[in-house]
């Protein structure tokens, strides 16, 4: 364990040669003073790129004076954490070298771009990728000039990186992702840069715990480096000020053995994180073999680094007679003024003269041979391992026959069921052909979302001890159950960008604390289609199972449709949206999304007993075809005076079920139903790749009928996706608008005025010509809407023409509820929550 003492800064403003910072070497460690040389030295050309991408647009190697006009005219990019980050690059690539290790770089900290951008091109693999960047001055110089420019890549880590997987414009996410690349990666080592900053958000502080879920066995390591620095924009850090101690107990607690190495002295720093390096790596082959040989523990307690360095190390002390290295004035720009301002030009040239760029590379402006010879071998290089491009590693899943999980259906609305029983069943059977590239991700709630036939393959992974009274918990289980839908999402996103596949299921009203990360994941996977040699992903698959319309026991906070909104708001080519109305439509979809590539799928069905519509046949037409006429449903498929649309299992039961009201009290009435699981064909396809043309679009809604649309989510969503049809102001959109509370199913749909009584009371609002005939069927209508407000006030539960009604193409009134099918439970489950 070393101190650390937070005043790195000196007052001498002058810049010495960083090479000649390397004094013989008489510290005691593993690196020979030749080795630590030129390490020493790789980490100096590193950190001339950082300063390079930052500030030239010309002049790259310093060949002729720094002038004002080699400078880019907008300064943008984050030195501070580029030094300290260059510095663990370096060390692993010689570990690399020694051990034959697969290893992958995770850079936590934001813009850690510059770091990824220099260390893949000394490497070479970034100009494998991109050949136009190669490996010269020419190169180096559209390096530079591409850093945070118009046209050009971005400050943090994306798809154009070839040793990142990690979308780094966003905090808090990195560990997640290195655990969830490790699970049934028995040979990856997972190296995860976590910078003090990114330390105090609340996913990463949630993350510390994915420790307990390796399984040193079957799975790789994580190795989490803790880059603590000191400082954020502008202020210090939480853990960078609590003293060493309190750092050891803290991470000691949580599962790990911590290193702590501290300081800014060389060459004392390189020798102690080598030593660190070599122990850690030491203590997780001994947890792997003893565990692999059947003579260790299933959870071990692993190590991991705690690097204390200053911010910004390397660069200026002094700037205008204030401290820069080691504050936070070295987060961004340390020179900001350098085109107007000589004596910043003077600095900023003798700082990148100090690295001694004539020594790190050749006349051509290739790194010079004895440093090339410090990269690992072509295969293991960290841009060229498979597991940073995950579409590499892709096997496709071995995916039973989707038919055999068909739900016995004798006739639309004839039986009950939980629709995700059958995907359970589905799903329990990949899991059984697809032993080590398939996961189940999700909360505490497998049992609760009727997926508990997964059980049956694997159980979940425990954390911890098994106790005799605990169910389907064992230490190899792979079904990955927390209650953090950060982690869950998280995990699976880590397990996806390896090459693997999954899905995660969840409360819809939860499952926005991960807005932000999904829309992360959907712009990495929007900008790797610009990227032909990233190769495509497996799916990321959503199942929200527990919706806002089924959560009437649970009351308003478990009420909420707006994960879909946000998913919308993504590139519509690499998102779906799919609203499957029953059992054999659910199964139908969720085969289809784990066949697909490069997309985000949501899928909401709920979990409670509803009515079963279509037998497997029937649902496998109609999710081909993403929406259809339900025939049974209507009246006349050829002139409808009024088309009743649905998106969603309640929305289309309220729907069916205005349809059957409408037809049993307004004789004569013309009524079309058509459902649509597959929301983006609602769009034009100019607008969204796989929307339905006008052609088709008016085959199922008609030019000029009215429209009575009962949708799932938020109205708008219904209204943008039809605009630009014609007469697009004949939809009229019923959904979600946020009202809620304790109550009963069916009072859910009254308060959001999406009910059968409300759809009805609307449909003939919009038909004039039958208002004469109409109007003893709206006092009806609306009667009933009053019945119902007192009724569940006096009794509690929902009248029974509502608890018994079911569809008949007679349109008489049912006496008792369609029966259950085998397996399945009637009523609420009150305990779920």
């Amino acid at each position: 364990m070393y101190s650390f003492n937070p005043s790195f800064s000196s007052a001498d403003e002058t810049h010495v040669s960083r090479a000649s910072w390397i004094e013989p070497d008489t510290s005691p460690g593993p690196l020979a003073p030749e080795l630590l040389s030129r390490l020493h030295h790789y980490w100096n050309a590193a950190n001339y790129l950082c300063v390079g991408q930052i500030y030239l647009k010309a002049n790259p190697l310093l060949r002729e004076p720094l002038l004002a006009e080699h400078i880019k005219p907008r300064l943008l990019g984050h030195w501070g954490t580029s030094v300290g980050q260059n510095f663990i690059y370096v060390h692993l690539n010689r570990l690399i070298s020694e051990r034959r290790t697969e290893t992958l770089f995770i850079s936590g900290p934001g813009h850690g771009g510059p770091t990824l951008n220099a260390c893949a091109w000394l490497e070479g693999t970034y100009s494998e990728v991109h050949p136009d960047i190669t490996p010269d001055e020419a190169g180096m110089l559209r390096l530079f000039r591409s850093f945070s420019t118009p046209g050009g890549i971005p400050s943090h880590c994306g798809p154009h990186t070839p040793n990142s997987l990690h979308e780094g414009g966003e905090l808090g996410y990195s560990l997640m992702h290195a655990f969830g690349a490790v699970f049934d990666n028995p040979s990856l080592l997972v190296a995860c840069v976590i910078g003090d900053g990114e330390a105090e958000t609340c996913p990463l502080e949630g993350s510390w715990k994915s420790v307990h879920f390796l399984d040193p066995r079957r799975d790789g390591a994580v190795l989490p480096i803790l880059h603590l620095n000191g400082y954020k924009i502008s202020g210090p850090t939480v853990e960078a000020r609590l003293a060493d101690d309190d750092l050891l107990k803290l991470y000691r607690g949580r599962g790990y053995q911590p290193i702590i190495v501290a300081g800014d002295d060389l060459p004392g720093m390189h020798q102690r994180f080598a030593a660190a390096l070599n122990r850690c790596d030491d203590i997780i082959c001994e947890i792997q073999a003893a565990a692999r040989e059947g003579s260790g523990a299933v959870r071990a307690r692993w190590p991991m680094i705690i690097l204390r360095s200053p911010k910004g190390w390397t660069g200026p002390k002094v700037v205008d007679g204030l401290p820069v290295e080691g504050t936070f004035r070295a987060h961004q720009v340390p020179l900001a003024n350098v085109i107007g301002n000589p004596e910043h030009l003077q600095q900023l040239e003798d700082w990148m003269r100090s690295y001694e760029p004539q020594t790190l590379f050749d006349d051509e402006g290739r790194l010079a041979p004895e440093l090339q010879a410090l990269t690992p071998p072509p295969a293991l290089r960290m841009g060229a391992v498979p597991y940073v491009n995950g579409g590499r590693m892709l096997v496709a899943l071995d995916l039973p026959n989707f038919a055999e999980y068909g739900l016995e259906v004798p006739g639309p609305g004839q039986v009950i069921a939980e629709a995700p029983r059958k995907l359970g069943e589905y799903l329990r059977d990949v899991m059984r052909n697809n032993p080590r590239n398939f996961r189940v991700f999700g909360p505490d709630e497998t049992n609760s979302n009727r997926l508990n036939a997964v059980f049956d393959a694997s159980n979940r992974t425990a954390a911890g001890p098994c106790l005799d009274i605990d169910d389907h918990l064992a230490s190899d289980g792979r079904v990955m159950e927390v209650l953090s839908e950060h982690l869950c999402e998280g995990w699976l996103e880590g397990y996806l960008l390896t090459g693997r596949h999954g899905m995660w299921s969840t409360y819809e009203a939860f499952a926005q604390v991960v807005d932000s990360m999904v829309t992360q994941h959907a712009k990495w996977l929007q900008q790797s289609r610009e990227f032909a040699w990233r190769r495509p992903l497996a799916s990321l698959n959503i199942l929200i199972s527990s919706h806002a319309w089924r959560n009437d026991h649970n009351g308003f906070s478990h009420q909420s449709t707006g994960f879909v909104d946000n998913v919308l708001q993504r590139r519509s080519d690499v998102v779906r949206v799919y609203y499957p109305p029953d059992s054999n439509c659910l199964v139908n979809v969720f085969d289809h999304c784990l066949r697909s590539r490069n997309y985000v799928n949501v899928v909401t069905c709920g979990k409670q007993p509803d009515f079963q519509w279509l037998d497997f046949d029937a649902a496998l037409r109609h999710c081909s075809q993403g929406a259809s006429i339900w025939s049974f449903a209507g009246s006349d498929d050829e002139a409808p005076d009024v088309v009743l649309a649905c998106a969603g299992d309640v929305p289309t039961t309220e729907a069916v079920a205005a349809a059957w009201l409408l037809q049993k009290h307004v004789p004569g009435i013309r009524v079309r139903v058509v459902n649509v699981v597959d929301l983006g064909i609602l769009s034009a396809p100019e607008d969204r790749p796989h929307g339905m043309d006008h052609v088709s679009f008016e085959a199922l809604f008609t030019r000029d009928a009215p429209v009575m649309f009962a949708f799932h989510g938020s109205t708008w969503v219904i209204h943008s996706m039809v605009h630009g049809r014609a007469n697009e102001a004949r939809f009229h959109v019923r959904g979600f608008s946020d009202l809620g509370t304790t109550t009963t199913p069916f009072d859910m749909v009254v308060l959001n005025r999406m009910s059968r009584y409300h759809l009805a009371i609307d449909a003939l609002s919009h038909l004039p010509h039958l208002r004469a005939h109409s109007l003893d069927a709206v006092h009806f209508f609306e009667s009933q809407l009053r019945k119902h407000h007192a009724w569940i006030r006096e009794h509690f539960e929902d009248m029974p023409e509502i608890r018994n009604w079911r569809w008949t193409a007679d349109f008489s009134e049912s006496e008792a509820p369609p029966p259950l099918a085998k397996g399945h439970v009637r009523g609420q489950t009150f305990t779920d929550a």
